[in-house]
């Protein structure tokens, strides 16, 4: 099973990290740049089999064809919105 690694690097520094959950990579880079203001790079190197699978089934894409109609995570019909 994959695992999520998401690598953070800093081209103006010697900032660098790896992180296994999203957010903390994205909360290292939001700190990083709005405290130095320096633009830092970062690449999703591997996600978990569970996130993979979740984007997967929901077409994230944003194509209709692209969802797993039988995914329990795919709701077909959003629910009306009241004005």
């Amino acid at each position: 099973m994959d695992e999520t690694r998401v690598a953070v690097r800093c081209d103006d520094c010697p900032f660098a990290a790896t992180y296994d959950r999203l957010r903390d990579a994205r909360t290292a880079v939001d700190d990083h740049e709005s405290s130095t203001g320096h633009s830092v790079d970062w690449e999703i190197e591997s996600l978990d089999a569970g996130v993979s699978r979740a984007g997967a089934d929901a077409g994230v894409c944003g194509r209709p064809e692209c969802a797993n109609e039988d995914s329990p995570l795919v709701d077909p019909e959003p629910p009306d919105q009241e004005s």
